[in-house]
């Protein structure tokens, strides 16, 4: 079965909202060079694998330290 193709704008809006409010100064490529470091490094995961809902509970732990 192929997985739903709307979870993609879900996806992308959600992580446009997140950069802007949290790190709106990182270029594209810095965040994800600083995103995929850390699920290396912290959290010993290799993100190919995640589903777009996991990455996104990723993405809020990942955003923890710079929330205000």
């Amino acid at each position: 079965m192929m997985r739903d193709p709307g979870r993609l704008s879900r996806f992308y809006k959600e992580l446009e909202k997140m950069h802007k409010e949290e790190i709106p100064d990182w270029r594209f490529g810095q965040f994800m060079s600083n995103l995929f470091s850390w699920f290396m490094s912290e959290k010993r995961i290799d993100p190919f694998f995640l589903e777009e809902d996991q990455m996104l509970d990723y993405l809020k732990e990942f955003f923890k330290p710079y929330d205000k």
